[in-house]
């Protein structure tokens, strides 16, 4: 996925997550028609939230985020404010209902 935000260790998952006020994770895996054909959509969603610092990590760089973040199945998408997670869609995603869902925790969180 060469993201310029990917993230490589559960050390860095931890920092990313607890350093900004409002983090996403997009957490998928190499041999994943889904996580890369959900990516874009995603993508473009956030760009509608400026506020939102998203990072990226590859199950299979990372192989230890499964059992650290009660991963199992990709792509899974989690958003946190304040390093408390409040979103989790996993694996068949509804782009629209998961844009309704980061919109409202957003002008929440204003």
């Amino acid at each position: 996925m060469n993201a310029k935000n990917e993230l490589f260790s559960i050390e860095e998952i931890e920092h990313f997550v607890n350093n900004h006020h409002l983090a996403f994770l997009y957490i998928s895996k190499t041999n994943c028609s889904v996580c890369h054909a959900l990516l874009p959509k995603v993508q473009k969603i956030m760009e509608e939230f400026p506020k939102i610092q998203m990072a990226f990590v590859n199950v299979d760089n990372v192989p230890d985020i499964a059992g650290h973040l009660s991963i199992f199945t990709a792509p899974v998408l989690i958003l946190y404010v304040d390093g408390k997670e409040v979103l989790r869609e996993a694996r068949f995603v509804h782009v629209e209902q998961f844009k309704k869902k980061v919109e409202k925790i957003y002008f929440l969180t204003k």
